[in-house]
């Protein structure tokens, strides 16, 4: 099993209720977990929530290309709508380059309404744009002439895109996708995946075997690597350490549920809608307890095809970084069998 951060860097220091840091000490964060052997950062992308999260996930990429050496590093997600697609497959290419091709692209359609209406894109308008974005960077990075697109949304007349990415044909695309019909067509078209961290161990699996289902119809060998699932992580070692957790876990799920939703209509993201409902959640989904609790649901996340985990870990605490190193990923190192090479 290989385990992963995910998460991002803020300007204002508010870790109450975000999944993101301050950016020097998350990279700093990042830089040591690569010492102990974390195989990857996965970077949230977000606009004018007013906490400040990171918005320039590929700048912060760059950045920590040039600071580490080993770690995968990736987005969770860019949302293609808001981006001109040529110029993200530039910059994409760019940052490949610079990793020496350790990028992972993660993408998705978006769903936070006010990110839409900042944008002044509908959210009607989030899959056609999605697709017509994804078009036109597949044939950016593997168009070997020049090429022109006319589509609905992007006009581009006899360009091509430099630098050429390093990893071929392009960098792993890895689509965050819930619904049985996005994960099916995911692994049709043979891209990596990343479930949220809301799901329960049980519709987990079922994620995950709907994924296997479709790559194996498409006469493709199923790796477990290529599923990335996000789990919270709070390290509690006695009950009350465990309430301030599941306290923490809450205040986050109930922003998440805020800045999902649009007034019109009901919100497209599964998470809690009250307190009393963020305990179930919590207990069905969350890392929380101590290192042996831990390493006991891990377990039941194997057992249901889970082989890479990306940690969130609210608190930034190197200290739990430490912990879960040096008592918790001993229980799943790697063997041949379940290495997945990059």
């Amino acid at each position: 099993m290989r385990f992963g951060l995910f998460g991002g860097a803020t300007s204002t220091g508010d870790r109450g209720t975000s999944d993101s840091h301050p950016y020097y000490e998350f990279i700093d964060y990042v830089c040591e977990a690569e010492q102990l052997g974390y195989h990857s950062v996965f970077l949230v992308e977000h606009h004018f929530t007013g906490l400040s999260q990171v918005s320039s996930s590929l700048c912060l990429l760059t950045y920590l290309a040039a600071k580490t050496k080993r770690m995968r590093l990736g987005t969770a997600v860019v949302v293609l709508p808001w981006h001109n697609p040529v110029l993200l497959a530039e910059q994409v290419a760019t940052l490949d380059l610079l990793s020496n091709g350790r990028f992972d692209f993660g993408i998705g359609r978006g769903y936070r309404h006010n990110e839409f209406q900042g944008f002044c894109i509908p959210t009607d308008e989030a899959a056609e744009r999605y697709d017509e974005a994804l078009e036109i960077l597949l044939k950016a990075w593997t168009s070997t002439n020049r090429f022109s697109h006319h589509g609905k949304r992007w006009n581009f007349e006899d360009i091509m895109v430099e630098p050429p990415t390093t990893q071929k044909p392009h960098p792993p695309l890895w689509i965050g996708a819930g619904s049985p019909q996005s994960i099916q067509k995911a692994g049709e078209q043979g891209f990596n995946l990343l479930l949220d961290q809301f799901g329960s161990v049980e519709v987990t699996g079922e994620r995950i075997a709907t994924y296997r289902s479709a790559a194996e119809s498409q006469g493709r060998t199923f790796d477990p690597g290529c599923v990335g699932l996000t789990r919270a992580l709070h390290i509690a070692m006695n009950q009350r350490e465990r309430n301030e957790a599941y306290e923490l876990r809450a205040k986050f799920l109930l922003q998440v549920n805020a800045l999902a939703n649009d007034p019109k209509k009901k919100s497209s993201v599964a998470v809690p809608s009250s307190f009393a409902d963020t305990r179930y959640a919590t207990e069905q989904a969350a890392l929380i307890g101590s290192p042996e609790e831990i390493i006991e649901r891990l377990k039941k996340l194997q057992a249901v095809g889970v082989e890479y985990v990306l940690l969130v870990d609210v608190g930034c605490s190197r200290a739990t970084l430490r912990t879960f190193a040096r008592e918790v990923m001993p229980a799943f190192a790697e063997t041949p069998a379940t290495a997945v090479s990059k």
